[in-house]
């Protein structure tokens, strides 16, 4: 109010347009209220069924229920029918969820929906150069979706605006919202309360479409905290403990639900960086209860309408005394250590007081070459805050970084809030680079020059993934992922084998000095700069709005509807690739320079498995064509068997599909001629967009026939005409001396799935449907 009165522009003041039932979402949709009192009926009628105190996670779910009455709920069994209230989307994602949007010929999304430009900006020279630099690039791109965004409904946050999760958390999460993105950190949101999920475009287009939303009833796993941070102990340290209880897959079909009386320590953008990175151990999504922390963040950022309406129905969101979880961990706040996790992996967790010895063992550099701070898990005023609070200790002893630095702003408003107090140039004092308000490095936008390809080394980060050549595409990077004061403490001293709890630097004069843990407001003490408006809202009617693709464009392709099962089994399928070891998205489909494709799908599906492991012969990229028996590289083997009409599958391991929500790793194969994918186990996005794509994602029954099946054999599918929910498939396997042998494969389709398999895809069914009815 105090905002309004002044004049200052301000994006977050939301109207409260009735005491009760009628607060607005957001700011930017005044006429989208929030509907606590259908959660509080749903949240009932379910509670009544069950006869049993409910989770947080169980009460949002379930009260978004398409119809709780009827709704058969078995957690980790049953798929659950939902309502979401909105959709996001990042700019890379966007692309292909609004072409099938377009595909639907629906003239106008069905629930607020956004789309935020923060993944095809390349870190190159500095913030401002480099924002122009994407904004004169991808032209065309920006141009598609910001038209398409106010044909159809869509806001639109221009470049230059912030990461999606962090504009999310600034203005559309609140407590109890069930939010939707296409991206697999969406999780952030649940640091408000809310139940934020990653998926794949095509999810987010049967939400756009006003379909509900199908979910497999998550289990929950509930995370109780003790204690209370303190020290160079930071929020981030829980989730990299978590992540080395639960490794990569250990949250696969479950929600992380933290509770207990050390929440109440984490601020809430700290508990956002917990459910942020919660992607990492598979989870469905993670979740903090409503408190005082999200109702003074809300109050900051002008929403404190939203938090006076959510104390009025805080019952509902806060767990049930006495629910049950399906697993439970416990951690101590007050005797938990700073941590670092990695290399390759972001569940290789040590403590930082024991990581420069275990790299000296395992042969990793322990010189660091780069420290990173910032990206959707670690760049809220806080994390800037603590980390300027080491910069400064440093600067007053006469040193900088020894390795290079660079810090990646949240949003626009975190850019501009700490430009205005004094973090930033703080920062760039002690060495940092201020990086755009983008993804950046986090996704492989990073136009590395300090090391060449192939050159052993170490980076420091305040990321969520650490995957080999995530970061600079170079696969001898060793990237640790950590806090952001931990990593500003590790570049000043240059090394792994600095501990900043006990270790001493040597100032300018010679002296020694410790490191004090830092100390920083979680807030602003004044109001947050909000900095230039990025935001485009869409027109009342778009209709008129022309959206173009040009039909020679490299960078956007219109979509062809993929072929319908015929009616037959799967016979005789050419393996492309048995993959040895982590296969993660990343691998199916490389981010990075690809990105630029993400519009258009025959040219990214150059990138198909590239960064796969073959078992035949240990190297990516080089496979087998069974019919010429020459090796080549990946995409142009299955382009190949595609021009000769044979269908091809892929053989995977465990947790197949790991990492980002990008349905392009669904995509790709399908469009290159793909039926089957095969493993030993799947992530949970992957399995879905698989699904959607018209894709067989099955699993072995038996593991361990994993070795039964050679690259040089044939598959069939057999039973395809009895396809039906829990009944297992046969696989013949054909080995090229005659012999063969038969192995059963599990799936989790349910009967609407198995309706997207037969008509070749879920968008293909969705207009099926769409002609019935008309």
């Amino acid at each position: 109010q105090h905002a309004l009165n002044s004049g200052v522009r301000r994006y977050h003041v939301a109207p409260v347009l009735c005491q009760r039932a009628k607060v607005a979402m957001s700011h930017f949709e005044p006429n989208e209220y929030i509907n606590y009192e259908k959660l509080e009926k749903n949240i009932n009628i379910v509670r009544k069924r069950l006869d049993r105190p409910l989770t947080l996670s169980e009460k949002i779910v379930y009260g978004h229920l398409d119809d709780p009455a009827k709704q058969e709920i078995e957690r980790g069994k049953t798929y659950l029918r939902l309502r979401p209230d909105r959709v996001a989307m990042q700019d890379a994602t966007a692309q292909m969820a609004m072409l099938q949007f377009i595909s639907s010929g629906l003239p106008k999304v069905a629930v607020p929906s956004t789309i935020h430009c923060d993944h095809l900006i390349e870190a190159q020279a500095g913030g401002e150069k480099d924002l122009q630099r994407a904004k004169d690039i991808n032209q065309e791109v920006y141009n598609f979706l910001s038209t398409a965004g106010a044909k159809y409904g869509v806001g639109f946050w221009k470049p230059g605006s912030g990461i999606i999760h962090q504009i999310i958390l600034e203005n559309y999460s609140y407590p109890g919202v069930m939010l939707i993105g296409t991206d697999s950190h969406t999780p952030n949101g649940g640091g408000l309360g809310g139940i934020c999920i990653g998926v794949g475009g095509a999810d987010a287009v049967d939400v756009m479409a006003g379909i509900p939303w199908e979910l497999k009833c998550p289990k929950v796993i509930g995370v109780k905290l003790t204690g209370k941070l303190s020290g160079w102990t930071s929020p981030k340290d829980v989730i990299l403990k978590v992540a080395g209880i639960l490794t990569v897959k250990g949250g696969t079909g479950a929600i992380i639900e933290y509770h207990g009386p050390g929440v109440d320590s984490i601020s809430c953008t700290g508990m956002a960086t917990i459910c942020n990175m919660g992607a990492e151990i598979g989870a469905t999504t993670s979740i903090f209860p409503y408190n005082e922390r999200m109702k003074k963040y809300l109050g900051k950022t002008g929403r404190a309408d939203i938090a006076a309406l959510a104390d009025e129905f805080k019952q509902h969101l806060v767990p049930d005394s006495g629910c049950q979880y399906d697993q439970v961990i416990e951690i101590n706040l007050s005797e938990l250590k700073p941590h670092i996790n990695g290399p390759f992996t972001p569940d290789l967790a040590h403590p930082v007081s024991d990581i420069g010895a275990v790299a000296e063992k395992e042969g990793w550099p322990v010189d660091i070459r780069v420290g990173l701070i910032g990206s959707c898990t670690n760049s809220s005023y806080e994390d800037m805050g603590r980390s300027a609070a080491v910069a400064k200790q440093a600067l007053a002893h006469g040193l900088k970084c020894k390795s290079k630095f660079t810090i990646t702003p949240g949003s626009e408003q975190i850019r501009a809030t700490i430009e205005r107090d004094g973090y930033a140039k703080v920062l760039r004092d002690v060495g940092g680079l201020v990086l755009a308000n983008a993804c950046g490095p986090c996704i492989g936008q990073w136009d590395r020059k300090d090391i060449k390809k192939g050159e052993k080394n170490t980076i420091v980060t305040s990321y969520n993934r650490n995957f080999t050549g995530r970061n600079d595409a170079n696969p001898e990077t060793h990237a640790f992922v950590t806090s952001p004061e931990i990593v500003t403490a590790l570049s000043i001293a240059g090394t792994l084998k600095f501990n900043p709890e006990t270790d001493y630097l040597t100032g300018a004069d010679g002296k020694k000095f410790k490191l004090e843990a830092p100390d920083a407001d979680e807030l602003p003490k004044l109001e947050f700069d909000p900095g230039q408006d990025t935001y485009q809202y869409p027109p009342k009617d778009g209709s008129g709005q022309h959206v173009d693709v040009s039909p020679t464009s490299q960078r956007l392709q219109l979509l062809e509807p993929f072929d319908k099962w015929d009616g037959k089994d799967l016979e005789d399928m050419l393996i492309l690739i048995k993959v040895k070891g982590k296969c993660t998205t990343d691998h199916i489909s490389a981010a990075g320079p690809w990105l630029k494709f993400r519009g258009h799908l025959d040219n990214i599906s150059n990138n198909l498995l590239i960064g796969a492991i073959n078992i035949e012969n240990g190297k990516a990229n080089s496979v087998r064509n069974a019919l010429t028996q020459e090796f080549g590289p990946v995409p142009d083997t299955a382009r190949y068997y595609k021009k000769m009409g044979i269908k091809w599958a892929v053989v995977g391991d465990e947790n197949y599909g790991e990492g980002s929500s990008r349905e392009h790793a669904a995509l790709e194969p399908r469009h290159l001629g793909g039926r089957v994918i095969i493993t030993k186990s799947f992530a949970r996005i992957h399995e879905t967009n698989l699904k959607k794509q018209g894709l067989l994602p099955l699993t072995f029954a038996d593991p361990a026939d994993y070795n039964k099946i050679h690259p040089v054999d044939k598959l069939s599918i057999v039973g395809l005409k009895d396809f039906a929910p829990g009944k297992p498939l046969k696989c013949i396997i054909k080995h090229p001396n005659g012999s063969q042998e038969t192995i059963m494969l599990n799936h989790t389709f349910n009967e609407s799935q198995i309706e997207w398999f037969q008509a070749g895809s879920a968008l293909n069914r969705m207009k099926e449907l769409q002609q019935k009815s008309s």
